[in-house]
This record gives structure tokens, sequence and C-alpha cells, in this order.
């Protein structure tokens, strides 16, 4: 197995690409500006996020991934193409041999569809690796072991939980929940209860600055700015961190659950091996307030967030081909 020259993390929110030797070299919104009249994308990445909303309304934006997968193929090889040239350089690679982390729930058909735009936008090789065992590797986890470890990654469009031992997945589950998901939830709160009509990024904003997962002593209050529902006028509304807290509550319970329907199927010698090293949680959504404490009130186990849970699993899909052939040689050394 070839070391893999770059690494791409292909979110739903975002992409990060790796490079041998470099680290992480970029992160921008996974997100093109597609011009419908002349019928081609305008601008890709932070270039679109800056444009939309402030053009025409022939000007919309197309995000090619959801829930982890490619939704738009077309629009996904551009954007490969184009990320992979700003990384990387013209002239640095003639063909790159290319990793790309892929949810571990991920279909034959979609597999395909992955290598495939990774082979169209120049690659010489494309290698899969499943988004736990990247993150985990990221973690700086040592998954070659015959004992279990815990990863629980909370990206914008899924949350995967996994049990790993010996370099592979030994009990996993994804679900279709993750920081979008969160958002969607504070965007239906602000317009049900405050009748105030917000945006995604608003929303984000919001869980970001008054966000939490569990009840805090203290209310954190911020004042927010949107359209009002019946007058269609501009109307500022204060939301406190409790207001979110109860709006997330389903999809946090849905993370939970997660979690421990993992933990339910764990063989009970890996399960002995959770309780005593823990969970680590990886992804942007683990930065949520309080999302540490959730999980480890609601398992009982100690709970820990990665040192760079938003880069772990596009650092795990670098250094993927790199580790496992290490594990190997190590073990037949």
């Amino acid at each position: 197995m070839n070391i893999s020259d770059i690494g791409i993390d292909l979110g739903s929110a975002s992409i990060l690409i790796y490079l041998k030797g470099k680290g992480v070299v970029l992160k921008e919104p996974s997100i093109a500006a597609f011009d419908r009249d002349a019928n081609k994308i305008k601008a890709i990445g932070d270039e679109a996020r800056v444009m939309l909303g402030r053009t025409t309304g022939n000007i919309v934006g197309i995000r090619p991934m959801k829930n982890g997968i490619i939704s738009d193929y077309a629009v996904t090889e551009q954007m490969l193409k184009y990320f992979i040239q700003k990384a990387s350089g013209r002239l640095s690679f003639k063909k790159p041999r290319i990793a790309i982390c892929v949810p571990s729930n991920v279909t034959e058909v979609e597999r395909k569809a992955v290598e495939d735009a990774g082979y169209q936008a120049g690659a010489r090789e494309v290698l899969l690796v499943p988004k736990p065992v990247a993150s985990a590797i990221g973690a700086q986890i040592d998954i070659s072991r015959p004992c279990g470890k815990m990863i629980v990654d909370i990206g914008a469009g899924t949350c995967s939980a996994a049990i790993l031992s010996i370099d592979g997945i030994v009990v996993d589950t994804t679900i279709n929940v993750g920081g979008d998901s969160l958002d969607a939830a504070i965007v239906n709160y602000a317009r049900d209860a405050q009748g105030l009509i917000i945006g995604e990024r608003a929303a984000e904003d919001i869980k970001i600055h008054v966000g939490c997962a569990v009840e805090r002593p203290e209310q954190k209050i911020m004042e927010v700015k949107g359209r009002d529902l019946t007058t269609g006028l501009p109307k500022t509304v204060r939301i406190s961190s409790e207001d979110v807290r109860e709006a997330m509550k389903e999809e946090l319970g849905q993370i939970v659950e997660a979690v421990h329907s993992v933990l339910e199927r764990t063989p009970p010698e890996l399960a002995a091996d959770i309780v005593s090293r823990g969970i680590v949680l990886t992804g942007g959504g683990s930065l949520l307030d309080g999302m540490e404490e959730l999980i480890e009130e609601k398992t009982g186990i100690n709970t820990i967030t990665a040192e760079n849970p938003i880069s772990a699993a596009v650092i795990g899909t670098g250094r993927y081909a790199e580790v496992i052939q290490g594990n190997h040689r190590t073990v037949e050394g």
C-alpha cells in the first residue's frame, strides 16, 4: 500500500485537506455558488460563501455533500479538482494519491461515486477510509492493539459512534444527525416560539455563543436579529442558553441514543476496556458547550474531546496508510 499524498475530509459543511509533510493546509465550506442563468459554477468554498446573499437571485448555493455522501456528483467533482489544486499547487503533484474519508455505513454505489470523483479530480490512486478509523488515528488513539477504544464523531451532517480494536471497527452506528440538525432546531425554535425568521448562519452563531447541551446554573443571553414572522419587519429578541438547549433537546437525545446503541452491542471484554479508557469525541459538534458532560452523564463513562476535534478526521485520513502499514510491520516484526 502506498502512502497517500493528500488526505481529504469531504464533509457536509466543510472540506479539509491534509498534505503529507505539511499537515492540514485547507479548510473551506463545501459549498458552490451556481449561476442558474449561465448554468455554471461561479465560485467554490470561501469565495462562494462570501458571494451568496450579496448577488442577484440567479446565484444559488449548492452543497454537493449530504449526510457525508455525494448528492451532486458533477459539483463534487469540480469542487475536489478546485480544492486539490488550491491546496497542493498546480505543479506540486502530477497525479497524487488521495485518501478520502467516508461514513462507515457507505454503500457500494456511494463508495464508487466517491472513488470516481477522486479519479476524475486527477488522482492516480484513491483510498477510502472509514470515518471512525480516521477520527481515531487523528485523535492519536492507538487502534492497533486488541483492546476496545470508543470514538464518537459529531460532524455537520452525521454522528458516528464506533468501537475500534486491532485496526478495525468492531461495532458502530451512523445517524443523520449533527451540527446542521442542531442549527435547524434553533431555526424552528426562533420561528415557532419567538415568531422570528432567521437563517442557518444566524442559528449556528446562536449555537456557538449560547448553545449548551446540559443545564447551567447561570444563563447566557443573546440578542438575535431577524424578520418578524407576522409583519415581515426587522425584529430583535433575546434568547437564553436554556432556550437553545430545549430547542436542541430531541437531536441531542438522538446522539446520546446512538452512543448507547453501540455500547449495548459491544462484546463484554471490549466494554470493560471502554469503561476504563473512556470515550473520545471528535468533529465540530463535540465543541458544543456541555457535550462531554451530557454523554458522560448519560453513559456513566468518562468522556473527553480530542485535542483537535475538527481536524482529527482529515489528519487520520492523510495518515491512514502510513499508520496501518506501520502497525502491520510492528506485528510482523
